[in-house]
C-alpha cells in the first residue's frame, strides 16, 4: 500500500467549515486584527458600490443639464472614492501580514515540538516526506487561506448582498433578472466543493510522497551513485511527478469548469438586463442614469461572483491541509507515567535526576547510599551479597540496579496472532555491574535495549531502575538516568562539541567534552580544521563511520549516566582503536550500570556477565568463560565459525 493510500482517511460527513474551525485556537490571539481587517475590507468593497450612485447623479444631473462644473465635481468624487478604496485595501493587507506570519510560525513550532514527543513507533510508520510537507506546504496553504479567502468569502458575500439590494431598489424587475442564476450557481458550487476536496487531498498526499523520494535520494546519494541506480531513482521520481501532474490537471479542469459556469451565467443575466433596461429607457419607464448605475453596479459585482470558484478551491485546499496537520497533532504523544503503586517505588524513594549526572551522587532521598563501584562487587555472587548488606531490611534486597520482570514485547502494528519479539525476559543487572547481551542476528537485542529508555513500551511485564518502574517515571527523568549509544550513529548538522554535549546537562563545558572524547578515543576532533567547533555536516557524513561511532559513544558517556545502554558501540572500529576504546571504557563502566549488546569476544570481555538471547528469550546467563564451557550456542556465536550449522 502506498503512503498516500495509507494516510488518506475516511472523510465522510466532514465539511470544510468543520475542519477549518480547528484553526481557531491559533487564530484567537490575533482575532482583533483579523476582524478589523475584515471590517476594513467590507467598507472598502462597499465604497466601490457608491461609485455607480455617483455615476447616476452625474448622468441624470450635470450631464443631462449640460453643467461642466457638475461633471468636474463628479469626477473629483469618483477620484476620492477610488483613492479611499485603494487605501482601505492596503490597510487590510497591513493588518493581516504580521499576525498571520505569527500564526504560521506558532503552528510550525507546535508541530515540531509535538513530533519530538511522539513515540518511535509513530515515526516508524510515517514517511519523513509526509511530515515535512505538513510542516511546509500545508502551513503555507493555511496562511494563504487566512490572509485571503477567509476574509474575502465574507467580504464578497456582503458585497453581493449590498449590491443586489441597491439594484433591486433602483429597478426590481432588472434585479430579478440578475437573481435568476442564483439557484444553478449554488448547485454547481456544492458539487464542485465535494469533488475538489477529494482531489485536493490526493494532491497534497502525493506532494508528501514526492518529498519523501527527494529526501531519500539526497540522503542516500552515495548508495545511488555507488550502485549506479540514478536512472531507476529518476524513473521513480518521474512516475510520482507524472502522477502529481495528473492530479493537478484534474484540479485545473474542475476549477475551469466552475469558472466557466460562474462567469457565463452572470454574463447572460447582465446581457438580458441590458436589453430589458434599454427597452424601458426607450419607453420612458427608466432614466438613463438609473440604467447606467444599475449596469455599473452589476459590473462591480462581477469580480466578487467570479472569484467564488477559486476562493472555494483555496478553502478546500486549506481544509485538507488542516486535516493533514491535525492528523499528526492528534497522534498521542509520550505521556509521562505516574504510578501510585508503592510496590513500584524502591525503599530508597525517588531518584534525583539532577544528581545522577555527578560522579558520585547521592542517589536516594531517604538515606540509601550510592551503589559501589564494579571493583567492589567482585563476582556476581558478591554483587548480591554486597547489595543485601547495603540495603535496608525491607525483604527486597535485589531491587537495586536494572531489572527486567517477565517482559514481553510485540510491535504495536503487528498482527495479534504473531509471536512476540521478546517473551518472558527476566534479567537482573546489579548496581555497578556490566552485562553483555549476545545473540544471533534478529533475536531482538536492539529491541530489548530500546525498552530501557522507553523508545518502545513493553507489552507486558515491567522494567525497574533501582526498584522504580520506568513507566512511573517522567520520561525526562528517565532519560537523564539512562544514556544510549546506538549501533547506527546519528549526528546532526552542528559542531562536534554540540553533538557530543547533547548527552550532558546544559552546564557542561569543555572539561566534560575533553573527557568524553578521551574515553571514546575521539581525539581526532581536536585536529579538525576548527577543532571541536568544526561543523560535521548533515548526518555527519563528512566523517568516517568509525569517527561517527566514537562521537556517538562520547555523547553517551559525557554526562556520567547512572545507567548506560550500548548497542554494539565498537562495530565500526579497527582492532587497535577498539582496544584503546575498551581500555578507556572500562573506567567508565566501573562507575555505572551497563547493558552492552556485543557480537565480538573483545566487547563481551568488557562485561562482568553475559546474557544469551535466543528466540526472543534469555537462554542462559553467566560469565563469558562459563558460557563457553556450558552453552553450545554461545560457543558457536563467539567462535565466528559461520552460519552453516545452528547448534540449536
Amino acid at each position: 500500500m502506498s503512503t498516500t493510500d495509507a494516510m488518506t482517511k475516511d472523510r465522510a460527513g466532514r465539511s470544510a467549515v468543520r475542519s477549518l474551525s480547528r484553526l481557531w485556537p491559533y487564530v484567537r490571539p490575533v482575532r482583533v486584527r483579523l476582524f478589523s481587517a475584515a471590517i476594513v475590507a467590507v467598507v472598502a468593497s462597499c465604497t466601490g458600490l457608491v461609485i455607480p450612485l455617483v455615476l447616476k447623479w452625474m448622468v441624470d444631473g450635470p450631464v443631462a443639464g449640460h453643467d461642466p462644473a457638475g461633471v468636474w465635481l463628479g469626477a473629483l468624487y469618483l477620484l476620492l472614492l477610488g483613492f479611499a478604496e485603494a487605501g482601505l485595501f492596503g490597510l487590510r493587507r497591513w493588518l493581516v501580514a504580521r499576525p498571520l506570519a505569527g500564526v504560521e510560525a506558532a503552528m510550525r513550532a507546535d508541530l515540531y515540538r509535538h513530533l519530538q514527543r511522539l513515540p518511535v513507533a509513530f515515526h516508524d510508520r510515517w514517511a519523513s516526506g509526509q511530515l515535512l510537507s505538513r510542516g511546509t506546504t500545508d502551513l503555507m496553504l493555511l496562511r494563504m487561506f487566512l490572509a485571503f479567502p477567509l476574509t474575502f468569502l465574507l467580504v464578497n458575500a456582503v458585497t453581493i448582498l449590498v449590491g443586489m439590494a441597491i439594484m433591486l431598489a433602483q429597478q426590481w424587475t432588472l434585479g430579478l433578472v440578475l437573481l435568476a442564476p442564483t439557484v444553478p450557481l449554488v448547485i454547481v458550487c456544492w458539487l464542485f466543493e465535494r469533488r475538489y476536496s477529494e482531489v485536493a487531498r490526493r494532491s497534497q498526499d502525493q506532494v508528501g510522497d514526492l518529498t519523501t523520494v527527494v529526501e531519500e535520494s539526497v540522503l542516500g546519494i552515495r548508495i545511488i551513485k555507488g550502485f549506479g541506480r540514478h536512472r531507476s531513482q529518476a524513473r521513480a521520481f518521474r512516475e510520482l511527478s507524472r502522477t502529481l501532474r495528473g492530479t493537478e490537471l484534474v484540479k485545473a479542469r474542475l476549477l475551469a469548469s466552475i469558472l466557466a459556469v460562474i462567469v457565463t451565467l452572470p454574463e447572460i443575466a447582465i446581457g438580458a438586463a441590458l436589453v430589458l433596461g434599454t427597452v424601458q429607457v426607450a419607453d420612458g419607464h427608466l432614466s438613463a442614469g438609473t440604467l447606467v448605475a444599475f449596469l455599473s453596479t452589476a459590473l462591480a459585482l462581477r469580480w466578487p461572483i467570479d472569484s467564488i470558484g477559486f476562493l472555494l478551491a483555496m478553502s478546500q485546499e486549506a481544509a485538507t491541509a488542516t486535516e493533514r496537520y491535525f492528523e499528526v497533532m492528534d497522534a498521542a504523544p509520550e505521556v509521562p507515567g505516574v504510578s501510585s503503586d508503592p510496590a513500584q517505588v524502591s525503599a530508597g524513594g525517588r531518584v534525583r535526576g539532577s544528581a545522577v549526572r555527578g560522579a558520585s551522587p547521592k542517589l536516594f532521598e531517604q538515606g540509601v547510599p550510592p551503589a559501589p563501584t564494579r571493583a567492589a562487587w567482585g563476582s556476581p555472587h558478591a554483587v548480591e551479597a554486597v547489595g543485601e548488606a547495603r540495603l535496608p531490611a525491607t525483604g527486597e534486597a535485589d531491587i537495586r540496579g536494572l531489572r527486567f520482570h517477565n517482559v514481553q514485547f510485540r510491535y504495536p502494528d503487528a498482527p495479534a496472532d504473531t509471536a512476540p519479539v521478546l517473551e518472558d525476559i527476566d534479567l537482573h543487572i546489579h548496581p555497578g555491574e556490566s552485562m553483555a547481551l549476545v545473540g544471533a542476528t534478529g533475536t531482538g537485542k536492539t529491541t530489548l535495549t530500546a525498552l530501557v529508555p522507553r523508545l518502545h513500551e513493553v507489552t507486558s511485564g515491567r522494567i525497574t531502575l533501582d526498584g522504580r518502574d520506568i513507566t512511573a517515571m517522567p520520561r525526562e527523568e528517565l532519560r537523564e538516568l539512562v544514556a544510549v549509544a546506538f549501533e547506527e550513529p546519528t549526528l546532526f548538522s552542528a559542531t562536534v562539541g554540540e553533538n557530543v554535549l547533547m548527552g550532558a546537562e546544559a552546564a557542561a563545558g569543555q572539561p566534560e567534552l575533553d573527557r568524553a572524547l578521551a574515553v571514546a578515543q575521539a581525539d581526532f576532533a581536536h585536529v579538525l580544521p576548527q577543532g571541536t567547533a568544526t561543523q560535521v555536516g548533515e548526518q555527519g557524513l563528512s566523517l568516517s563511520g568509525g569517527q561517527r561511532q566514537r562521537l556517538a559513544l562520547a555523547r553517551a558517556v559525557v554526562g556520567r549516566p547512572r545507567f548506560l545502554v550500548l548497542d554494539d558501540p565498537l562495530s565500526a572500529l579497527d582492532v587497535h582503536t577498539e582496544a584503546a576504546v575498551e581500555a578507556a571504557l572500562r573506567r567508565v563502566l566501573a562507575e555505572t550500570t551497563a547493558l552492552i549488546v556485543a557480537h565480538r569476544p573483545s566487547t563481551v570481555l568488557l562485561a562482568d556477565r553475559v546474557a544469551l538471547l535466543s528466540g526472543g528469550r534469555i537462554a542462559a546467563v553467566g560469565t563469558h568463560h562459563e558460557l563457553l564451557r556450558t552453552n553450545a550456542e554461545y560457543a558457536w556465536l563467539m567462535s565466528g565459525a559461520g552460519a552453516e550449522e545452528d547448534p540449536r
